[in-house]
């Protein structure tokens, strides 16, 4: 009945000329309204999705009137805008949907949606309210808003005393020191950006320490001025009297002012051996520490004049003591007289100093031998070598590896020794110690051997005194005449064997030029054998002229 009265009253509108309350809108009124209630029934019961704006979240629950108000249904404006007011005053266009969800008006998922700004949210700012940056005083201002760190944190920026931001005109670029991604305020400045990277210590060193009167600018950047302290107390050495340089990084490192090393390899003078543990003072006496000399002789002046064996000063040393000593210690000293003219071998190589540098005598020249053994050479008899007249270079005859046994090498003469020569005795052929001999033949020597033998007499046959054409230096006796290559073969061809003594044909013994073949050819023999020969006679120069080579 309800429905019919309903239907008749808006035709009764409509009939007189009246618009409906929701204007033109062409929906039968049961879609909204029930003949048991003229309230407007709930979402369930009318189905927006049918108008193109689906009704979700705190949508499904709103009235209609919210929305169509004065009853307005048709061109309804589906932006967000038309029934919730522009708080952003159109900075962010009407798209509230970018930011806001129709299940609740606050903002949901800010951060992810932040990322696409040119402020994307890192660290703490992912945490903090939109309206801490977005303030009210700005009335809620999101167009625009100041990128940099001061536009939020000017009150942080002046309120902060250690140090003093203000006072000391800090940059306002709160990223130099703070970061944002901690989770509170702490400050992170990194100090090797700066031309005082921080190392050891330093790197735990409260920042006042250093930048005192809340000074963060224009510091000094020498160790110096933070250390003058300990540079003025240091006593071992003392800095101030020594003169040290403020270059404190020379000895000393951030990790601790103590201990200290000092480099002395980057000096002219680098330590080695037994001066690596010898204290600084020992060197640099009076707290003296800008020596510039590198020698030894300055610190060890008073080993070199103590020393005795040898005597240092009267010997007239150099003051060059790495000539003889090394760092390891002052003694044992070993000399390399091979850097002088006369290299030391043999015993000279264990034979003490003194020996030879007699009373203290370091400065000799002379190299030669006989300047030190002139008593060996005039003490030996054999041969007597002061009477012989021989030489004083005893290196002819001797060796460093002692005075006898002595050795000469005849090679070096114009009659070097072979055969029994080399095993006799010098005095054999040098009588009467006559070691001037200018002779080389053999005769000199053995006349008396020429003229003993008497098969062949060689003085009667007048021999030549040329030894070595019969003779050999093995022995005297036996000797060879080579009589096949010199004049007639009767060690070879038919006269071999058939003789047994020279004076088988040389029968005069004091004339070997002499010679006979008719002692063994007959005439009777000769004859027959060379008949119708012309010019044959039987006489042995005829038979040595056409038979010498038989």
């Amino acid at each position: 009945m309800k429905k019919l009265l309903l239907i008749l009253f808006l035709f009764i509108q409509i009939a007189s000329g009246q618009q409906s309350p929701h204007g033109a809108i062409s929906i039968a009124c049961e879609v909204c309204h029930s003949t048991s209630s003229w309230q407007v029934r709930t979402d369930a019961e009318f189905n927006h999705n049918s108008t193109g704006f689906p009704l979700t979240g705190k949508h499904r629950f709103t009235l209609c009137s919210s929305c169509h108000q004065k009853l307005q249904f048709s061109n309804t404006s589906q932006e967000c805008a038309s029934c919730h007011t522009d708080a952003h005053q159109q900075e962010l266009g009407t798209a509230c949907a970018r930011c806001h969800t129709t299940e609740t008006w606050l903002i949901s998922d800010m951060k992810q949606r932040h990322q696409q700004t040119r402020f994307p949210l890192v660290g703490a700012h992912a945490f903090v309210s939109c309206d801490q940056c977005h303030t009210r005083a700005s009335s809620h201002r999101y167009a625009g808003t100041p990128l940099t760190c001061i536009a939020c944190h000017t009150s942080d920026f002046q309120a902060t005393t250690a140090p003093s931001h203000t006072v000391q005109g800090f940059p306002v670029d709160c990223n130099t020191c703070h970061r944002i991604d901690a989770p509170h305020w702490p400050g992170g400045f990194d100090h090797a950006l700066t031309a005082f990277p921080l190392t050891g210590a330093h790197k735990a060193t409260v920042c006042l320490d250093c930048h005192t009167g809340n000074r963060f600018t224009k510091l000094p950047t020498i160790c110096y001025s933070c250390h003058s302290a300990d540079f003025a107390s240091t006593q071992a050495p003392n800095h101030s009297t020594g003169g040290f340089s403020h270059d404190c990084i020379t000895c000393h490192t951030t990790a601790a002012w103590q201990p200290s090393t000092f480099d002395h390899s980057a000096t002219a003078f680098p330590l080695t051996g037994k001066h690596l543990t010898a204290q600084c003072q020992e060197c640099h006496a009076n707290g003296n520490y800008q020596l510039h000399y590198t020698d030894c002789y300055q610190c060890h002046s008073g080993n070199f004049q103590q020393t005795v064996n040898p005597n240092h000063v009267s010997g007239n040393f150099s003051h060059d003591c790495m000539t003889c000593h090394t760092t390891s210690a002052w003694t044992p000293a070993s000399f390399n007289h091979a850097s002088t003219a006369f290299p030391l071998t043999g015993k000279h190589a264990t034979t003490e100093c003194a020996g030879c540098h007699t009373n203290g005598n370091y400065q000799l020249t002379y190299s030669s031998c006989y300047q030190c053994h002139q008593g060996n050479f005039e003490t030996t008899i054999n041969p007597n070598h002061v009477s012989g007249n021989f030489g004083h270079d005893c290196q002819t005859c001797h060796t460093t590896i002692a005075w006898s046994p002595a050795a000469f090498d005849h090679s070096i003469t114009a009659f070097p020794l072979t055969g029994k020569h080399t095993a006799t005795q010098c005095s054999a052929c040098h009588t009467n110690g006559n070691y001037q001999i200018q002779f080389t033949n053999c005769y000199q020597c053995h006349q008396a051997d020429y003229q003993r033998p008497t098969d062949p007499n060689h003085v009667a046959a007048n021999f030549d005194h040329n030894c070595q054409t019969c003779h050999t230096t093995t022995a005297w006796i036996p000797s060879t005449f080579n009589h096949d290559q010199q004049y007639f073969r009767i060690y070879s061809g038919r006269h071999q064997g058939l003789w047994t003594s020279c004076g088988n044909c040389h029968q005069d013994n004091t004339n070997y030029s002499a010679f006979t073949c008719l002692t063994c050819h007959a005439p009777t023999e000769t004859n027959s054998h060379h008949t119708g020969v012309s010019g044959y006679t039987y006489s042995s120069p005829a038979c040595y002229s056409c038979h010498r080579g038989v």
